[in-house]
C-alpha cells in the first residue's frame, strides 16, 4: 500500500514538472515566434553610398537624407500620447501616437539595459530599459541579431558613439547638436560629421515618406542587394505585423508610432503605415524594428497589452527581449552638465559670465578680439607676455614686463628691458645681467665686444672707445695692462713738470726790462740818500754837536762802590734829580 502511494505521488511531481517545461516552451515561443527579419544574411546592403544616390530621383540629386529644424516650445508639457484605434485592411489596429515637442532635450536613444548594452550583446525588454532610464514613454527602435544579440547599424546614445555601421546603408534617423532632424541614408562621413555631430542617432528599415510624399520603391531600390532575389526585404515591406516608426511633422515635432499586432494577422503592412502617416501629416519617417509584439511603455510601465493575458489570451502577445529603445524623458540639457559652464534649468543651460550658446560651449570672447597676442578665455583676452590691453594690442610700458606687464625691469645704466622675458639690453659701455657693469678695460662699445686702440695700451671710453678716458683703477682684469698704463701716464707727466721747470728757468724779455728797471730805480734811491748825508746844511745839521763822551764803568754807574764803602757814589741820583740834571752831570 504504501509503495503505491509512493507511486502515485511520483506520477503526480513528473506530470507537474511536464506541464511546467510546457508553460514555459510555449512562452518562450511567444517571444521569439514572431520575429520580422529583413534580410537574411545580415542587417542592410553592403554596396557603396553612390549606389544609394544613383537610385533615387533625379529631383534630389547627391542629397541621400533630408534635414529639418526641431520644435523647442518652451512652455509646453515634454510630450503628447494618445491612444488610437483604426480600421485597417487587416482588421481593426491598436496602437499609441505621441507627439515630442522638445526632441533635442526630451528624446533618447538607449541602449539595451542602460550604457555598454550594445557591446555586452544584451536584449531586455523595453519596460526593463525604460524604468531604469526614467522614461515618460518609450518604444521599441534599432533592430538587432536575433540570435547572438548584436545591436545593427549606426547607434549615438546621448552624444556617445556607440556604434559604426561601416557604411551599412539603411534608413536611419537621427538629432544633431545643432537641434536638427535627420531622416534618410547616410555616409560615413556624415556618421562621423564633427562640425554638427549627432547626439541621437538609430537605424531602421525602409524609408517611408520623404517631404511628405510615401518612398517606399525608392527606398527598396536603394537598400536591396542579392536578398531581392529571395523576396525576403518584399515580404518585410508587405506583410501584416505589429510595427513602430518615427517621422516628425511641418513644426519640427517628432511623431512616434506604434501598432501592436502579430505577424501575418493583424497589424499594419509598410504602405498601409506610410498612408496613416502622411495622413497624420508626418513630413519624413522611416520604419523602425517591430516585427512580433512591438511595445509601448507610458511612465516605466507597459501599455500596448496587459500583461496577465499575455500567455493566457492568443490575442495578446507578451513582450519580448528587444534591443535599442527611443525613450522620451524630462528635459534635460545637451550635454547634461553644460559643458562645464553651466546650470542645467528645466532643460536650458545657464551659462557662467563669459560663455554663451545652448550648450554654453561657446565663449563670448572670439579669437579675433584679442589679435595675434593673446587667447579668448571666460574672462576676456589673457595676453601673451608682454603684451597689454584689452585686445592685446599693446606692448608693455617702458620697465616692465612679463605677463600682464606686472613684472618690474632692473635694468640700470639707462638698459632696456625686453617686454617678455625681462632681460636687458645694455647701452654701449655697460654689460651685465643688469647692466651694472662698465666695460673691462680695453673693450667699448655695445655688449663691450670691441677693443680699444689707445697708445701705451691706455683704456678707451667705454661706450665711444676715445682715448682720451681716464684710468678708474680697476684692478681685478687687466692688471698688467692698466699698471703699464698708469706708469706711461705718471713718466709723462713727470717729463712734462721738468720741461716746465726747465723753460722757467731762461727769463723773458721782459722780465727782464722789469728786473732792471726795479734795480735801476733801487739804486737811483741808495745814490740820492747818500748824496743827502753829503752835502752841508742838510737835514742832519739840527741835531746837536757831537761831543767827546768820557767812559764810565758800568758798576760805577750801578753803585757797586757804594755797597763796598757805605758811601753813594758821586754818580748816584737822588730821587728828586731831574732828567735835565742826569743829562749835564754826564756831559760836565
Amino acid at each position: 500500500m504504501a509503495a503505491e502511494s509512493v507511486k502515485c505521488v511520483c506520477f503526480w511531481l513528473l506530470l507537474m514538472l511536464c506541464l511546467r517545461v510546457s508553460v514555459a516552451e510555449n512562452s518562450r515561443s511567444s517571444l521569439d515566434d514572431d520575429l520580422l527579419l529583413p534580410y537574411a544574411n545580415g542587417h542592410g546592403p553592403t554596396h557603396s553610398h553612390r549606389h544609394v544616390r544613383d537610385c533615387q530621383p533625379v529631383i534630389y540629386g547627391n542629397t541621400t537624407h533630408q534635414s529639418w529644424p526641431s520644435s523647442n516650445h518652451a512652455g509646453k508639457t515634454v510630450a503628447e500620447s494618445n491612444v488610437f484605434v483604426t480600421n485597417a485592411p487587416s482588421g481593426w489596429v491598436y496602437g499609441h501616437l505621441t507627439v515630442v515637442h522638445d526632441p533635442l532635450r526630451t528624446l533618447s536613444v538607449l541602449e539595451p539595459g542602460g550604457p555598454d548594452g550594445c557591446k555586452n550583446n544584451h536584449r531586455v525588454t523595453v519596460e526593463e530599459t525604460a524604468k531604469a532610464a526614467g522614461c515618460l514613454y518609450a518604444q521599441n527602435a534599432g533592430f538587432f541579431d536575433t540570435k547572438l544579440g548584436k545591436c545593427w547599424g549606426n547607434v549615438v546614445s546621448d552624444g556617445r558613439l556607440v556604434q559604426d555601421s561601416g557604411g551599412i546603408q539603411n534608413a536611419q534617423f537621427g538629432i544633431r547638436r545643432d537641434g536638427s532632424l535627420t531622416f534618410g541614408y547616410l555616409s560615413q562621413e556624415d556618421v562621423s560629421d564633427q562640425s554638427n555631430p549627432f547626439v541621437q542617432l538609430v537605424s531602421g528599415v525602409i524609408w517611408l515618406l520623404r517631404n511628405g510624399e510615401i518612398y517606399i520603391n525608392q527606398s527598396l531600390a536603394a537598400e536591396c542587394d542579392k536578398t531581392q532575389e529571395t523576396g525576403s526585404l518584399k515580404y518585410f515591406v508587405d506583410v501584416v505585423s505589429a510595427r513602430t516608426a518615427v517621422g516628425h511633422d511641418v513644426e519640427g515635432n517628432v511623431i512616434l508610432l506604434q501598432i501592436d499586432g502579430q505577424t501575418d494577422r493583424r497589424g499594419m503592412n509598410l504602405w498601409e503605415l506610410a498612408n496613416f502617416l502622411k495622413n497624420l501629416g508626418v513630413i519624413n519617417a522611416i520604419n523602425l524594428d517591430g516585427g512580433g509584439s512591438s511595445t509601448y511603455v507610458i511612465n516605466g510601465s507597459l501599455a500596448s497589452y496587459p500583461s496577465d493575458h499575455c500567455t493566457s489570451n492568443s490575442n495578446w502577445r507578451c513582450g519580448r527581449a528587444v534591443s535599442t529603445i527611443l525613450c522620451v524623458h524630462q528635459k534635460s540639457c545637451k550635454p547634461d552638465n553644460c559643458s562645464g559652464h553651466g546650470e542645467c534649468v528645466d532643460g536650458q543651460c545657464r551659462c557662467q559670465r563669459g560663455w554663451q550658446g545652448e550648450a554654453c560651449d561657446s565663449l563670448l570672447c572670439q579669437p579675433s578680439d584679442c589679435g595675434s597676442h593673446g587667447v579668448c578665455t571666460a574672462n576676456g583676452c589673457v595676453c601673451d607676455a608682454g603684451w597689454r590691453g584689452e585686445n592685446c594690442s599693446h606692448e608693455c610700458l617702458p620697465g616692465f614686463y612679463g605677463d600682464g606687464c606686472t613684472h618690474t625691469c632692473s635694468c640700470v645704466n639707462g638698459g632696456s628691458c625686453d617686454p617678455v622675458h625681462g632681460r636687458c639690453a645694455c647701452p654701449p659701455g655697460f654689460h651685465g645681467d643688469t647692466c651694472d657693469q662698465v666695460c673691462p678695460l680695453g673693450f667699448f662699445g655695445p655688449f663691450c665686444a670691441q677693443e680699444c686702440h689707445c697708445d701705451d695700451l691706455c683704456p678707451c671710453d667705454p661706450r665711444t672707445g676715445t682715448c682720451n678716458a681716464t684710468l678708474q683703477g680697476e684692478t681685478n682684469r687687466s692688471m698688467h695692462r692698466a699698471g703699464h698704463c698708469l706708469a706711461t701716464q705718471m713718466f709723462t707727466s713727470w717729463r712734462q713738470e721738468e720741461e716746465a721747470h726747465k723753460e722757467q728757468r731762461y727769463l723773458t724779455e721782459r722780465t727782464w726790462l722789469i728786473i732792471t728797471i726795479l734795480m735801476a730805480f733801487l739804486l737811483a734811491a741808495s745814490l740820492m740818500a747818500h748824496f743827502v748825508r753829503a752835502c752841508p746844511g742838510s737835514a742832519t745839521s739840527h741835531f746837536p754837536e757831537r761831543r767827546d763822551y768820557s767812559y764810565v764803568p758800568l758798576t760805577n754807574i750801578n753803585g757797586a762802590d757804594r755797597t763796598r764803602s757805605g758811601r753813594k757814589s758821586g754818580l748816584e741820583l737822588e730821587d728828586s734829580d731831574s732828567q735835565e740834571e742826569v743829562w749835564s752831570s754826564l756831559h760836565s
